[in-house]
């Protein structure tokens, strides 16, 4: 009875997740022999800057903070604004990202260039990563394997206990249908040199991420753990990532409540922000009503009904310095395909290069 319940409820998602693969060129297949699941090796991305390394000095000039927000596939919008603000010769002396722009952030303040994090989205198969999908059961519409349920190939429901984690494994638990393991072994693959790092000042780019406690309906600053946690905590989309076990917190994406935080960026030091918000739709001024407040209804219910992301997104939006939107109305979060991402980074590029003048006037050495 809970397998047909959980099939039923979930073939709506992975018909959507199918049809964003169908649309997808085939893609480079992961290099094998003993190769690390979701591994780049160091020919296809070079390696970052160690740590100690300083990627920016401020001089007589203002500091400058780059916010990165979250959008899922959109963020290739992003490795285009980063390639645009390097060719400009813009420094950047801090990041704040969420969710897919947690990952984009944290890999450039490890000290990947732009065109390299370009090289990742493109040759990676960013669809299967994100999702665990297994192609050996892919064509059968219900399969079971090594313990696991999948339907369409993805990953739903347990049938057997499972393994004991490795030391390295991100913990997570509760409600999620995707554990997320492969996209945190290439995360852990790509920050290897960053391994132990007691904070994220630490970093070539001081950098931070946002998360949320599904418990308490907190934001949650990520600064003092391991990298590669940070932003799998950052990117975990309720109901569709299993949440991240961390210091008693069950965390799920940041977007929930800060999905482009100026805020947090302005905290650490920035006195100018360039904020790159993949979000389309404009924000209207809404009542203050919590069901939580009224009747003492919490959770993704009151989430729901009085959106708190909106009102803080609004805020964040206003208090940035060069506000950027690239034009991604006809894009989906899950539009993983060579084809868009390539059309999103190009859009990336194109809405920064319309704020060039705008960003060297403001940063210009006093």
């Amino acid at each position: 009875m809970r397998k047909s319940f959980i099939i039923t409820l979930l073939l709506i998602f992975c018909n959507h997740m199918m049809a964003a693969s169908l649309r997808a060129d085939a893609l480079p297949a992961p290099a094998t022999s003993g190769h690390v699941p979701g591994e780049v090796r160091t020919s296809t991305m070079p390696a970052p800057a160690t740590p100690g390394d300083s990627m920016h000095v401020t001089g007589d000039r203002p500091l400058v903070g780059l916010v990165l927000g979250g959008g899922g596939a959109k963020g290739a919008a992003e490795v285009g604004a980063l390639k645009v603000l390097e060719e400009l010769d813009i420094p950047i002396d801090f990041i704040a990202g969420t969710s897919i722009g947690s990952i984009v952030g944290g890999l450039y303040a490890c000290g990947y260039k732009a065109e390299e994090i370009e090289k990742l989205f493109l040759s990676q198969q960013w669809l299967d990563l994100f999702s665990n999908r297994n192609k050996s059961v892919a064509a059968n519409i219900v399969d079971e394997k090594d313990g696991t349920l999948y339907v369409l190939g993805f990953p739903i429901l347990r049938t057997k206990p499972k393994e004991q984690p490795n030391d390295n494994d991100v913990e997570t638990g509760g409600l999620g249908i995707l554990s997320g393991r492969q996209i945190t072994q290439l995360l852990d693959s790509l920050t290897k040199p960053f391994d132990g790092i007691e904070n994220f000042d630490k970093l070539p780019i001081p950098f931070r991420c946002v998360a949320v406690d599904m418990k308490s309906q907190e934001e949650i600053i990520m600064n003092n753990c391991e990298l590669e946690l940070a932003m799998r905590a950052s990117m975990a989309i309720p109901g569709a990532f299993k949440p991240v076990k961390w210091k008693g917190h069950s965390l799920v994406d940041g977007g929930m409540l800060n999905n482009l935080p100026v805020d947090v960026v302005r905290a650490m030091g920035a006195e100018v922000v360039i904020a790159i918000d993949l979000e389309s739709a404009e924000i209207e001024d809404d009542s203050n009503f919590s069901l939580k407040e009224a009747f003492g209804i919490g959770g993704l219910l009151d989430w729901a009904v009085s959106r708190p992301d909106r009102k803080k997104l609004k805020a964040n939006r206003e208090d940035a310095d060069v506000y950027i939107a690239p034009q991604l109305a006809d894009f989906e979060v899950s539009s993983f395909s060579r084809e868009y991402i390539s059309t999103m980074i190009e859009r990336g590029e194109k809405a920064t290069r319309a704020k060039a003048q705008e960003i060297k006037d403001l940063i210009k050495r006093k």
